[in-house]
């Protein structure tokens, strides 16, 4: 990094390995960084020789061919939280206990087991997270009752939960009460929203794999380095992946208001019919109407409504007295 290229704040925090950029984000909305003993913004831009912390403590910068990220792949048993919050019991980060920082790219539910990586490098996060990439993760899920093929048929399909409906994905179906899902989306406890809308209840759920990278052999509470074969698939397949919503935002454009969109919407004019011939006579007698009830208001029409009512009057009384003669 030049002092004529500087480096997005979220960014460097990010590619030091002290959480991903998002994380980072959160931390400069919240006022736990600082920029040269400064408050930045969001957008602050980081040069040579500035210096960042994070909770009063030096945020360094890495080396840029990325020699010294850390790549792991952790069981993560029943019970451990995905997060790098210490003051969380149980949090992930004391699980592991590892000598550098590292941080989780992305999350398995607390009663949830199974892979999750671990890293020092915030690049890979978003690669590997961001919807729109559509990197798929297997999971093993044990169910409370018995599956059949109608069960396999509406959860590959898509099952509507949290305003949406899911991704259409693969199921198979293992034994009677365990089946094999991978899905390319990861949505807030979405393997276990799915089936409790087909009002099964899951009992316990793995994941076993994400993209290339296999649980294996590994027992819960156990990590292992990424091996150099896995790097150089893991890169290949992230080669192409965007990393920030701007990318998602340009790969989905608001559609635009064009000239057939306009005819739809647009009313189509009236044909011309007897009634609508009819209509300017209508118009006229209410426009006489108006005008008679206008005059109505004005002073000598008051004045000769009142002579008309006295002369009603006066000739009620003239017809009772004939009457009563």
């Amino acid at each position: 990094m030049t002092d004529s290229a500087g480096k997005r704040l979220n960014k460097y925090i990010s590619d030091s390995g002290f959480c991903s950029r998002r994380e980072a984000d959160r931390l400069i909305e919240q006022n736990r960084v600082t920029l040269n003993g400064n408050k930045p913004d969001l957008g602050s831009q980081v040069f040579d020789k500035d210096e960042v912390r994070v909770d009063g403590k030096l945020v360094k910068a890495v080396a840029k061919d990325k020699t010294d990220r850390v790549y792991i792949a952790y069981n993560k048993p029943i019970g451990i939280t995905c997060t790098t919050e210490r003051k969380v019991k149980g949090n992930i980060v004391d699980a592991i206990n590892f000598p550098q920082r590292i941080f989780p790219i992305g999350r398995l539910d607390k009663p949830s087991e199974g892979l999750i990586f671990l890293t020092s490098d915030g690049d890979i996060v978003n690669k590997i997270l961001r919807a729109e990439n559509a990197h798929d993760k297997e999971y093993v899920v044990t169910v409370d009752k018995p599956l059949n093929e109608d069960f396999a048929k509406k959860m590959a399909a898509g099952i509507p939960i949290l305003g949406t409906v899911t991704k259409p994905c693969k199921v198979t179906l293992n034994s009677k009460f365990i089946f094999t899902i991978v899905l390319t989306q990861g949505l807030n406890r979405q393997i276990r929203r799915m089936c409790e809308y087909l009002g099964y209840e899951v009992m316990k759920l793995k994941r076993v794999r994400i993209m290339n990278v296999d649980l294996g052999r590994l027992k819960p509470g156990q990590w292992r380095h990424l091996n150099e074969q896995e790097m150089i698939e893991l890169n290949q397949a992230l080669a192409g992946s965007r990393k920030t919503s701007s990318h998602a935002n340009a790969a989905n454009p608001k559609k635009k208001t064009t000239p057939s969109n306009l005819n739809k919407t647009m009313r189509q004019p009236r044909t011309t019919n007897k009634t609508d011939q009819a209509e300017p006579k209508r118009q006229n007698r209410r426009k006489a109407n108006h005008k008679a009830g206008a005059n109505q208001n004005k002073p000598g029409a008051n004045k000769s409504r009142a002579q008309n009512n006295r002369r009603l009057k006066q000739n009620g009384k003239s017809t009772n007295s004939s009457k009563r003669r």
